[in-house]
This record gives structure tokens, sequence and C-alpha cells, in this order.
């Protein structure tokens, strides 16, 4: 995905990207990708569908990252990665602080 400075002019090099969030709208569409951006939550991809609406896509959520080697080798028999269950951990633990009566 290159960026470019007009997000709508035509490029015969333009690199499809297929979106592979299954909660993402765009699942599992491919579209072109018409430039990446940054922001303060890290890098973005421009994704441009046939209305030429540009969406905003996190690479993680696209088949251009490779597969985390965890969901890969649970072969859909966990939801979620260990990384993932200490976060909702840590994150039940503070809410649950927060709710108890002083």
């Amino acid at each position: 995905c290159t960026s470019q400075q007009n997000a709508a002019a035509a490029n015969a090099d333009t690199q499809l990207v297929r979106v592979t969030h299954p909660f993402h709208p765009l699942f599992p569409r491919q579209l072109p990708c018409v430039g990446k951006r940054y922001n303060r939550h890290g890098e973005r991809l421009l994704l441009q569908t046939e209305d030429a609406t540009v969406w905003s896509v996190p690479p993680q959520w696209t088949d251009l990252v490779s597969l985390d080697p965890e969901v890969v080798m649970s072969n859909g028999r966990s939801l979620l990665r260990v990384v993932d269950l200490m976060e909702l951990a840590t994150l039940v633990k503070r809410l649950s602080s927060k709710s108890e009566p002083r």
C-alpha cells in the first residue's frame, strides 16, 4: 500500500487488501489501498470502496499482516490469545475496584 497525494487518483499498481477482522463492516471484502497514514493510534491503511468512500483501517485487521502464531496453532479452538486474557483480567480488576464502596 503506497501513499498518494490524492486518494481518488487512479493508479495501475494499487494494491488490493482484504479486510480480515470478522466484526468489521467491510469483512471479507477486498479493496484497493489508496494510502497509508499515521495517527496517535498508529498506522492506518486507507481503503476505498466502489462509491469512492475511503475507510481508515488498522493493518492488523487486513491480510497485509501475517496471522498471530497463537491463533494459527489453536486452529479455531481458542477465541482469545493469552495476552488478550491478561488484558481482560486487568480491566476487570480495575473496573471492579472502582465499583466497590469505600
